[in-house]
């Protein structure tokens, strides 16, 4: 608004300025007898300075002021005193103790949650006849983690978001279950077991045998199973533990059986001859799925495992070579990147329209090491006639494409590979050699022959596996498989229909693009430990030994069930039992957790009431290895899907952006983040580890780049708050763990508002019996209550549309910014022991409903500190529940909609915002004097009646002046116009020099400049785009903005002054 003062300075538009609202009708709000007083209190304060300035008594400039005093030093902080326990477990902790001067996590996490299992809070409420809630269930089964080693922050993720939804839901009156449990993990579990057998005892499993192994096994199980458990527990999960399961356990061992005999007996699992990934290293295959390609550029030396670790083989190259044809001098050229497998050749296929081969369809070529003739066959699907020489090799035992090919021209299959990487007697000269020392000779033996042409670099994906990080090999093995596509259809059908939800749409796309394109399951897996396949061999004495296909099998619950349906399929006749030495592929029981953990295939009371559950939430990483799978089985053995929504959420990297790698060193165990770790023991726990010395060299650089410092304390809500915070639609989530660290700090401004707040409450506080309106609500509270609608409102959507990001801002933004940062600073006059005794009382209602309510809002994220706080607060007689962790989630009301205290509550702080920015742009940060013209009697009363407020909120603020319209304001002000209705002034003239304040500021422009100055120059030197890294000139290029940025602000800040000095 214009000024009414000739001297004023020109107008400073902040961005701040917001539009100011008068009263709804347009009519000044009556004014309350406290309104009165204090207008009468600002007229003769008023009066009083204006006499000051005409008498010229005004506050000297600072260059004369009186020299402050020099703070006192402060004392030594007191060393920290460790926090003993002395809660008996499953017992309630004694909160008659004076609240700690400070948060600490270790003391606030300590003894709740067995506390909460004692109490049986988390298993599922029902009514007196075990039905469900009236308003609904919901069931979730964790995702079970492999019981290899220890949980990482990958697990901390699924955890802080499950179990937020989960305790949202509990608290909503909802029958809630969340079911816990751990996965056996066929092969990394054996692989863990056997390095640890190895490194130990120097024995192999086959030192010890099968059963002695797996006892092994076992013993390791219970001992990491246990530690996961703990894991769990630190985290606040709230699981009910009297569900627990594993997969491996009696109730899932029976439901995979079961699974196993129904699908062979009804021809969807098959025996078959097929190709399959084979990891010499572990003996084993693997599923495509399991299966990680390394994308090479070009020539690439690799060390695989089971050779020396000094020798290595190129991959990433082409080789070519040529066939001799037979009866002929013409030789005909292939290309390989692998040529050891040309031992394997059975054809040579070029496409039937190639002019330069066509006089050679029909004709054979001669394998020069093993003599085999070799056809030369036409087929236009698999040769591409403009790429390389237009002829192709075909060894279908060992490669996927050319086994398809085989299987169209009935081509023979030659197998060369044993299980342990040996090459076989169909290999002739090369019978016993490693495969790849086979590829080393087989180039030199090429050479020798006339027969090499070249090597030439050649971009590739290698297929690895990634637990041993050997290559896989295709290989030929009868194995067991599972017939998909029938089971594919389905799952889509339900994903269209909307009986399943899976969110995000990406991840819904996935689902539809790879269910769509399906292979057959090989389930098969070469280990000990799983589940031993049920299917048994009948060996028919004087019949065929032949176990490849399905002909002669059998399946059963136990070798008794065999033997009955074996008679029953071969009456009459003599047989041996053999069951298959193989174990079932660990996703295949694991595609039966949501159903298998309630007790199917029995038809159990947990069955029929929790199935199918309400959410699936897990990582996109294994919607195919592991949901899918899920909702194929689900429907084909229930008829339903196993849940109704699924939540595919982000991957954790670290703070650079890399894959979690125990070789980089930046695998983090969630316990280190809670409780802290230093650089030193951070690398003890590597070199206890099964890393090879090498990896574990490269981990400890890692380590020492990411944390020099090691891991502060952060707490187990600190955590669980920042993984949910990050949490987005997004594919991966770089972590920073200092953001932890951050929100530790929001823990410690938790426990301090709640403690200045319980300090203002008084010992004989006692809340209202409900938290209904009074009627005689401030401004402050009607604006703080709408705000905690509104965050109610906002964190219940945004978690029932799994945005947990939006859920934490929300709430996070409601404690900070608005009780702790706000209402709680705002009330102080009104709270003091000389205020009005019912505008006390009603703030102090209102700050109860807000700690109240609040704690309740941030539980399922943190629920350590707010049961602490919650426990701390007085109870209101209506409030009958025990645990903040079963009390009622707040919920809109319509009684604390109020827009209009919104908009005239805006109104203020953006009058205590252009304060700020006044005092700030003028340094005067101490004893401020500001003035508030208004232009109608409606912003009069409104910012009269909220003038102590202000002063509270503005730092160094000494008074504030509302001004009637058309009262005059002071001569010597700075003024920044707020809205149409008002304008805040600062008096300035005699509280700075402005000489003194332009030299500082000038200094400050001399040196950004120079700073600016020299990095210039450093971009100006000869090929310096050429030298120097595309990210350091963005690096400098940024920071060049930066320093011109800030001298813009300095000059215009010269400017404001020069404006000033000359208005005044």
């Amino acid at each position: 608004m214009p000024s009414d003062n000739a001297s004023q300075t020109p107008l400073h538009n902040p961005e701040q300025a917001n539009p100011a609202v008068a009263a709804a009708d347009g009519c000044p709000p009556e004014k309350s007898k406290n309104q009165d007083k204090n207008e009468a209190k600002r007229k003769a304060k008023m009066e009083k300075f204006l006499a000051k300035q005409a008498a010229g008594k005004v506050p000297a400039s600072s260059a004369t002021a009186a020299p402050k005093k020099e703070k006192e030093a402060k004392p030594a902080p007191r060393p920290k005193t460790a926090f003993v326990n002395t809660t008996p477990a499953g017992e309630k902790k004694d909160m008659s103790e004076p609240m700690a001067d400070s948060y600490n996590p270790v003391a606030v996490e300590s003894s709740w949650y067995s506390w909460w299992e004692s109490q049986g809070f988390f298993a599922p409420k029902t009514g007196p006849d075990g039905e469900i809630s009236p308003k609904g269930s919901f069931v979730m089964v964790t995702p079970p983690p492999n019981v290899t080693g220890k949980l990482h922050i990958g697990h901390a993720m699924f955890v802080a978001i499950q179990d937020s939804i989960v305790r949202w839901n509990r608290m909503r009156g909802i029958t809630t279950l969340f079911v816990p449990g751990s996965d056996h993990a066929g092969i990394s579990t054996q692989v863990v077991v056997e390095k640890q057998l190895w490194n130990k005892e120097r024995l192999t499993r086959h030192d010890l045998g099968r059963e002695a192994f797996v006892d092994k096994v076992w013993e390791y199980k219970h001992e990491y199973a246990g530690t996961i458990m703990r894991q769990f527990r630190r985290l606040g999960a709230s699981y009910d533990w009297s569900r627990e399961r594993f997969s491996l356990d009696d109730m899932l061992t029976r439901a995979t059986r079961e699974t196993f005999v129904r699908m062979f007996n009804d021809g969807i699992i098959y025996r078959s001859s097929r190709l399959v990934n084979w990891c010499h290293h572990m003996n084993t295959a693997l599923s495509t799925l399991e299966v990680e390609n390394l994308d090479l550029a070009g020539s690439t030396m690799m060390s695989i495992p089971g050779y020396p670790a000094e020798e290595k083989f190129e991959f990433g190259v082409m080789i070519h070579f040529a066939y001799q044809v037979e009866d002929s001098d013409e030789r005909i050229v292939v290309a390989t990147t692998r040529i050891e497998t040309m031992l394997g050749d059975t054809a040579i296929a070029v496409h039937p329209d190639d002019e330069r081969y066509k006089h050679l369809h029909g004709k054979f070529v001669r394998h020069p090491f093993v003599g085999r003739r070799i056809p030369i066959i036409t087929d236009a699907e698999c040769v591409d006639m403009s790429f390389g020489t237009g002829a192709v090799k075909m060894t279908p035992a060992h490669d996927y494409n050319d086994y398809n090919v085989g299987k169209r021209h009935n081509l023979e299959f030659i197998n060369l590979l044993n299980e342990d990487g040996t090459y076989n007697e169909n290999a002739g000269p090369y019978n016993g050699m490693l495969r790849f020392h086979v590829r080393k000779q087989i180039i030199e033996d090429l050479k020798a022959k006339g027969l090499y042409i070249d090597t030439v670099s050649n971009p590739m994906s290698v297929p690895m596996c990634p637990k041993s990080h050997d290559v896989i090999e295709p290989l030929m093995k009868p194995q067991w498989w599972v017939k998909s596509k029938q089971l594919a259809e389905p799952a889509m059908q339900a994903a269209r229909d909307g009986r399943l939800e899976i969110a995000p749409a990406t991840s819904e796309m996935e689902w539809f693009r790879w269910l769509e394109n399906i292979n057959d399951w090989c389930i098969s897996r070469q280990l000990w430990w799983g589940h031993r396949i049920p299917a048994y061999f009948v060996r028919i004495a004087g019949g065929s030994d032949d176990s490849c296909d399905g002909d002669n099998w059998v399946a059963g619950h136990s070798e008794a069930d065999a033997r009955k349906r074996a008679e029953e399929k071969f009456p009459g006749v003599e047989f041996e039992l053999e069951q298959d030495p193989d174990v079932l592929d660990t996703w295949f029981s694991s595609g039966l957790w949501p159903f298998a953990v309630l007790g199917w295939p029995e038809n159990t009371d947990d069955f029929k009431k929790y199935y199918p559950t309400s959410l699936l939430e897990t990582g996109w990483d294994i919607l195919f290895f592991w949901v899918a799978r899920m909702v194929m089985l689900g429907m084909y053995l229930t008829g339903e899907v196993p849940f109704r929504k699924v939540f595919c959420h982000a991957l954790v990297r670290d703070a650079q952006g890399r894959k979690m790698s125990k070789s980089l060193g930046n695998v983090i165990d969630p316990i280190d983040v809670i409780d802290g770790i230093d650089l030193e023991e951070l690398h003890s726990r590597l070199e206890g580890s099964n890393l090879d010395p090498r990896e574990v060299k490269k981990a400890k650089a890692g380590q020492s780049k990411d944390y020099p410092d090691g891991i502060p304390e952060c707490g187990t809500d600190a955590l669980r708050f920042t993984l949910c915070a990050y949490t987005s639609s997004g594919r991966d989530m770089n972590l920073n763990v200092m953001r932890v660290d951050g929100y530790r700090k929001f823990c410690n401004k938790l426990w301090n508002a709640t403690r200045f707040a319980l300090m203002k409450l008084g010992e004989g506080f006692v809340p209202y019996p409900d938290a209904a309106l009074t009627g005689h609500e401030s401004l402050a509270e009607r604006w703080i209550l709408h705000r905690l609608n509104i965050t109610a409102r906002d964190v219940s959507a945004a978690l029932a549309d799994m945005n947990f990001m939006v859920a934490t801002t929300a709430v996070h933004k409601f404690w900070l910014y608005e009780l702790c940062d706000v209402y709680i600073e705002y009330i102080k006059p009104i709270t003091a022991p000389e205020a009005d005794a019912t505008a006390r009382r009603s703030a102090q209602q209102t700050l109860y409903t807000c700690l109240n309510q609040g704690l309740k809002l941030l539980h399922p994220f943190m629920p350590f500190v707010t049961e602490e706080l919650w426990q701390r607060l007085p109870r209101r007689a209506s409030e009958k529940s025990p645990s903040i962790s079963v009390s009622a989630y707040p919920e809109p009301r319509s009684d604390y909609e109020d827009h209009q205290a919104e908009t005239e509550f805006e109104l203020i702080m953006s009058i205590v915002r252009a304060g700020r920015s006044l005092a700030a742009d003028y340094n005067v940060l101490s004893k401020s004097t500001f003035f508030i013209s208004n232009s109608s009697e409606a912003s009069h009363a409104l910012v009269s009646a909220q003038v102590d407020g202000i002063v509270t909120l503005i730092k160094g603020c000494q008074s504030v002046t509302s001004l009637a319209p058309k009262e005059a304001v002071p001569a010597g002000c700075a003024v920044v116009s707020v809205s149409e209705e008002a304008a805040m002034h600062l008096l300035v003239r005699g509280q700075v020099d402005i000489d003194q304040e332009i030299v500082k500021i000038e200094k400050k422009v001399a040196k950004v400049t120079g700073m600016k100055d020299g990095l210039v120059a450093k971009t100006k030197v000869p090929n310096y785009k050429a030298n120097v890294p595309e990210e350091v000139r963005e690096s400098n290029a940024s920071k060049i903005g930066d320093y011109e940025a800030e001298i813009s602000v300095l000059q215009k800040a010269i400017e404001t002054f020069l404006t000033l000095k000359g208005a005044n």
